[in-house]
């Protein structure tokens, strides 16, 4: 369909499926929250673990970024496979084998076994973050996406700030191994209600360009015509938008393995407290995400403004406010270190739910799923980097200091790369035949 019908009679033929789009945004975002407290109960458990395998700082980085290690390389074929074979099919295998890996990790009997659960982990939620950005393509219209987009985004910060202290209480009661077979419970039931409840839009409609409009799989001005990677990997959006991605996640992911454990080790905090302190700024985050990345985002685009300006803005904005981390290799007492993180984490959260919007603006044709796969698989080189620099860095110099400012370096590449690159906000031409 090109446009020929109203968009009145678009909405009108379709009374049911307009109104499911914000059921789904809340599926995808339960199955975030279950999603990363499967990646931080590892963060949590690193004293445990430490008395179970006898892990050594360095050691603990190299654990923390197996799970990323899989993660990353599946990125590309995620993304790939989603745009040929559909959400539905994907993501249900893959929710499988993620609970698989949680009961794998609770019953492992030494550290290799461990190690075999993580990167089986990594494997089966590769997939997560490029469907929700393809599914949040394909139910909602452009105006709508920052919010729907925000929803589920906020869900992993809320989940770091509500699953901290959960499982931390259950390691302390029970041990470790329930707080990783309760990931494990959590998975199931997230596998059993995205099998009952989740359905792609009808195919035939097109993607809602107004607010009263349905939704639909292919967004209009989009051929729906398969792109190849090769094409995508010329395109220098693309890679301004990996790079991007990849500095954010490489403080997002040095915070979530190892904030607990910088309040242990530098400011003197027990195991209870460490853990309690961690929820504030996930917390602090959340609130940011939903209301600047997801609602302020749509209502200024609502109101008229700009929207390529206003999603530059937010995005360039956030990892400003990102490099505050360099103010916690400052701190010497508790709360300005928390204070520091705190605005970090805000900014840095604020423009992710942006950020996981550009894949469906500017991808070309049919390929939303593979240009966040190579976002996202930059964003995992990252992951893999920090936790792993980070335990050398602590282990060499006993202070975290440095580790913040290789962020902070990073987090200015990231911003350059936004700049120079990725640019305008708008798709990129189609390629001709035979390219």
């Amino acid at each position: 369909m090109t446009g020929e019908h109203s968009l009145t009679s678009q909405a009108a033929a379709h009374p049911v499926t307009s109104h499911k789009r914000w059921p789904i945004a809340f599926l995808l975002a339960f199955g975030v929250l279950v999603n990363f407290f499967d990646r931080i109960n590892l963060s949590v458990s690193r004293e445990a673990l430490n008395l179970s395998f006898g892990l050594s700082l360095v050691g603990f980085g190299y654990l923390s970024s197996a799970y990323s290690w899989t993660y990353a390389l599946m990125q590309m074929p995620s993304g790939v496979l989603l745009d040929r074979v559909g959400i539905r099919r994907v993501e249900r295998i893959s929710i499988l084998l993620w609970s698989v890996a949680c009961f794998g990790a609770a019953l492992a009997p030494g550290i290799s076994w461990f190690v075999a659960a993580r990167l089986l982990l990594g494997v089966s939620e590769a997939p997560t973050f490029p469907a929700n950005a393809k599914a949040i393509g394909a139910w909602f219209a452009h105006k709508e996406r920052s919010l729907a987009m925000a929803i589920t985004d906020s869900a992993a910060k809320f989940s770091t700030a509500v699953g901290v202290p959960i499982l931390g209480l259950l390691l302390l009661r029970f041990g470790w191994r329930w707080s990783f077979a309760a990931t494990g419970f959590a998975s199931v039931f997230y596998f059993i209600l995205f099998y009952g409840t989740y359905r792609d839009p009808p195919a035939a409609e097109p993607a809602p360009q107004d607010l009263s409009a349905g939704p639909g799989i292919s967004p209009i001005g989009k051929s729906g015509r398969k792109v190849s990677l090769a094409y995508l990997l010329r395109q220098p959006k693309v890679y301004g938008l990996a790079l991007g991605w990849g500095a954010y996640n490489y403080t997002f992911y040095l915070l979530l393995n190892w904030l607990p454990s910088y309040l242990s080790l530098s400011l003197h905090a027990d195991l209870f407290h460490s853990v309690l302190y961690t929820s504030a700024p996930w917390l602090l985050a959340g609130l940011s995400d939903l209301l600047i990345g997801g609602l302020l985002v749509d209502a200024l685009i609502l109101r008229g403004w700009n929207a390529n300006r206003v999603r530059q803005s937010v995005m360039m904005g956030g990892m400003a406010m990102g490099l505050a981390i360099l103010g916690t290799a400052r701190a010497t007492s508790l709360w300005p270190a928390l204070i520091c993180v705190s605005i970090a984490l805000s900014g840095l959260a604020a423009m992710a739910p942006v950020a996981w919007t550009v894949p469906s603006l500017i991808s070309p044709g049919d390929a939303v799923g593979a240009v966040s796969g190579i976002a996202n698989f930059s964003g995992q080189l990252a992951a893999i980097s920090a936790p792993i620099v980070t335990g050398y860095l602590v282990s060499a110099t006993h202070s975290f200091k440095p580790a913040f400012a290789v962020a902070t370096a990073v987090l200015l590449l990231g911003i350059a790369g936004y700049a120079t690159l990725l640019g305008r906000i708008e798709t990129i031409p189609e390629p001709q035949a035979g390219s």
